[in-house]
């Protein structure tokens, strides 16, 4: 079967499967029938998710009935958002609308969840669902705008649990220094720094998934300084979870996957960060919108309060680079401010620099003459028999081409990195991947525990204590 290795909720779910009934689901049918909510409340809640280790069973048989009902319950909900079967059977949509509302057949949490568990799979066509919903009951924009503040309070409950943030502290103001002692994220049980993990990962997830979806709901998000409570939020908690992950003693499975959830947040919260700005700011400036100064303006403001959150605007320029929206803002609107520009590209370099990250840059054919490129392994060598710290920088350049600037202390550093949360890898394969992916630690640790290695990698033995000669 081509969908055997799918998982659900990347799962198309719309093509011919299976026997087509003639049975149709009305909205209206399901008001009275009990039962059926229960179900599809319950499907909701529980059915797996994509970091979800058991997604499907191993079982071919009962992996198959999980995608007929993950199939089958996309279509009933489908249909329920469906005023208009026909040109016989139809109901008007302001019934429509007074049905699903009263009767909570849809709600802000259930669409969460079906984005979350069908957007992969199916984004345009739950895009259009949801957008009728919305449409012929604009009510739900309301609930939405009910429904942010508790979603917002989910970074304040984290924080609170990690000790960064106070119960009686709001807006995300950090933890006072003679305030009562709680538990942090190094000290607090295994178990609960598990869920508080699972609970970060499930809540980032969901609101990317829904903001990919439907991207109509930015704009509500956006009243609610959802952007600014988000970069206070991954800056304050995401190098206090992380360290706990890395220093304490867990079991390694339970590690490995909490690693995972962290990087997986870390990266949706960043495109979070993004599909706000793309939606509520960029577009419109690209699309000529009548009050671009204010948009322009606001873009700015964005950027520039950024600058406070060194590891969130790192993170972010990584994978969005601000250079490039500067770029097109000069574009668009050419009278953009040359001198606050440059102040900001100058923040977004030294964010950079304060948390250790590494840029990857081309390699140049005019570089001097007189640099001798050395490997990690030429650097690791030069460690061990004594020949002392590099005092100045030297090129890096990995396999792939990419190059770092690194110090011999700070190579070692990136190995003790990868060591303390892998214990079991040797020193040489290490450093080969090391050398494959630029230097950046996090895609290693990334790669290594997604097993998304490059196939030379994956022909070598993890346990390496050296990288072989190249023989040149």
């Amino acid at each position: 079967m081509a969908c055997a290795k799918v998982p659900l909720d990347e799962l198309h779910v719309t093509e011919p499967f299976g026997p087509q009934g003639k049975e149709r689901t009305l909205p209206a049918l399901v008001v009275f029938d009990e039962s059926l909510q229960r179900c599809l409340d319950s499907y909701l809640r529980h059915a797996p998710r994509g970091l979800d280790p058991s997604g499907l069973s191993s079982s071919p048989a009962v992996a198959d009935m999980q995608r007929n009902i993950h199939r089958f319950v996309f279509m009933v909900f489908l249909r329920m958002a469906t005023h208009k079967e026909s040109k016989e059977n139809f109901i008007t949509p302001a019934v429509f609308a007074e049905i699903i509302y009263n009767n909570y057949l849809f709600d802000i949490p259930k669409i969460l969840d079906l984005c979350v568990l069908f957007g992969k799979g199916n984004s345009q066509l739950l895009h259009k669902m949801i957008e009728n919903i919305f449409t012929q009951q604009p009510s739900y924009y309301g609930d939405l705008n009910e429904t942010l503040p508790s979603i917002i309070q989910v970074f304040d409950i984290i924080l609170q649990k990690c000790g960064i943030q106070s119960e009686n502290t709001g807006n995300s103001q950090p933890l006072k220094l003679n305030a009562n002692k709680c538990l942090t994220a190094i000290a607090m049980p295994e178990e609960e720094l598990a869920d508080l993990v699972l609970y970060m990962c499930d809540t980032c997830t969901t609101i990317h998934s829904f903001l990919d979806t439907f991207p109509e709901a930015c704009s509500t998000f956006k009243q609610h300084n959802f952007l600014n409570r988000l970069s206070s939020f991954y800056e304050m908690a995401v190098p206090d979870l992380e360290k706990a992950v890395k220093k304490r003693n867990f079991n390694k499975s339970l590690q490995e996957d909490m690693w995972r959830r962290i990087s997986h947040s870390r990266k949706k919260m960043v495109e979070i960060a993004h599909l706000l700005l793309q939606h509520t700011c960029l577009q419109p400036i690209l699309e000529g919108s009548e009050n671009m100064v204010s948009y322009v303006e606001d873009l700015l403001q964005n950027f520039t309060a950024f600058l406070q959150e060194k590891r969130f605007l790192a993170d972010y320029d990584e994978q969005f680079p601000i250079a490039d929206d500067i770029s097109l803002l000069q574009q668009a609107f050419p009278h953009l401010d040359d001198t606050r520009t440059s102040y900001l590209l100058q923040g977004v370099e030294s964010s950079w620099e304060s948390v250790g990250k590494k840029r990857s840059f081309p390699s140049s054919a005019n570089h001097s003459a007189g640099a001798k490129s050395k490997t990690g392994r030429d650097l690791a060598v030069s460690q061990k028999e004594g020949a002392g710290v590099l005092e100045d920088r030297e090129e890096l350049r990995g396999v792939e081409g990419a190059v770092c600037t690194l110090t011999a202390g700070e190579l070692e550093s990136l190995l003790s990195s990868i060591r303390d949360l892998l214990p079991d890898l040797g020193e040489g394969f290490i450093l080969a991947c090391l050398e494959e992916y630029g230097y950046n630690s996090e895609l290693v640790i990334n790669n290594i525990l997604e097993d998304k290695l490059s196939p030379s990698l994956d022909k070598l033995d993890k346990a390496m204590a050296s990288l072989p000669d190249s023989g040149g």
